[in-house]
């Protein structure tokens, strides 16, 4: 995330011997299912047919069949729905709250969190890994507490990491570790560039989503990705070829970075309302879902407007956003939360 710039009886016992190691070998739902083969291919027993003999007629009773019960196995909620992304969002990278990284200043404390619910912040967008980190979680102790705080406060928690996509498998790794915290969400920061060829990048990041979604079936999963207007219109060599469609199944909620104050004076992109415009429609068409939710990100704290933030919120209402933030905590003026608080009535 830019700041500034940036896993018989023989028969019988032989069923038995077979029905306890599969009991013990197979997952949960594989069970169900050998039990019930076990139950369809084990030899059954009955008593003889009872008759009724008379000097005129023979009557046969028809043997009795039991039908086994059936087992029904229930798949589990996901823990990570859309919820999170709603309203409004506040967002810490590890330079404002880990110990180990912290760049501008002291790390922020715990206390900072409360000041998020004092201003009406209904998620904390939390970076939880670093790819140069010498574990797969910065600093867990403080993470923990950060965590912990917010959800004293009712307050959602995402945490996320910017891959580079040198080590998908590493990669990976980092986002199950953050996807394992006792978070409410889990998302993707898609910016980095490490890796020279376009081409292998492209295929290194779809790569990395589509095993993302494979270990995390029926969970809802953010990406951040750079702005569409940026990498089209305002630096075409940034990123062509963004892999948009190839990246669309892996991703249910998308957080562009609609980094207005990125922008130069005088340029039309400048403009928060129609910056925040042209990235969510042109991120929609990309992806193909008109109808894809969105949580808008926008400019920089320390290098917006008040005005700014009336057009972002505008734009947000236009175009269905069902949430906005705006980047980062540490950078926000007071003056700016009261215009980023309608953002709380998208959540219902």
């Amino acid at each position: 995330m830019r700041r500034r710039l940036l896993v018989g009886p023989g028969a019988f016992v032989a069923v038995l011997v077979l029905a306890t190691v599969l009991s013990t070998a197979l997952p949960l739902g594989d069970q169900a299912r050998a039990e019930r083969a076990l139950e369809r291919a084990a030899p059954t027993t009955s008593a003889p047919e009872p008759t009724t003999t008379s000097t005129e007629s023979t009557t046969t009773v028809p043997p009795t069949t039991t039908v086994p019960p059936t087992t029904t196995t229930t798949a589990p909620a996901p823990r990570f729905t859309t919820e999170p992304y709603r309203g409004l969002g506040a967002w810490l990278d590890v330079y404002d709250w880990s110990s180990t990284y912290a760049k501008y200043g002291p790390a922020l404390e715990f206390d900072a969190v409360d000041q998020l619910a004092a201003q009406g912040v209904q998620t904390l967008f939390i970076q939880a890994s670093k790819w140069d980190a010498p574990t797969d979680l910065v600093d867990p102790d403080r993470l923990l507490g950060f965590i912990g705080r917010a959800h004293e406060h009712g307050i959602s928690v995402v945490g996320w990491y910017l891959p580079t996509l040198e080590d998908p498998a590493r990669d990976l790794q980092r986002l199950l570790a953050v996807a394992a915290l006792p978070v409410d969400g889990l998302a993707v920061d898609i910016e980095a560039r490490n890796v020279g060829d376009v081409a292998e990048r492209n295929r290194r990041l779809v790569g990395l989503s589509q095993s993302l979604r494979a270990a995390l079936p029926g969970e809802v999963i953010g990406a951040i990705p750079m702005e569409p207007v940026l990498m089209e219109d305002v630096n075409p060599s940034f990123w062509p070829g963004f892999p948009w469609a190839e990246i669309a199944p892996s991703y249910d909620v998308w957080l562009p970075m609609a980094y207005w104050t990125n922008r130069k004076p005088g340029s039309p992109w400048r403009d928060a309302h129609a910056y925040t415009v042209g990235n969510i429609d042109r991120l929609r068409e990309r992806i193909g879902q008109p109808g894809a939710p969105v949580h808008v990100l926008g400019g920089i704290g320390d290098q917006t407007t008040v005005a700014d933030l009336q057009g972002f919120r505008l734009a947000a209402a236009e175009r269905g956003a069902i949430g906005g933030s705006i980047y980062d905590f540490r950078t926000t003026a007071a003056p700016h939360w009261p215009e980023l608080l309608p953002f709380r009535d998208l959540r219902p």
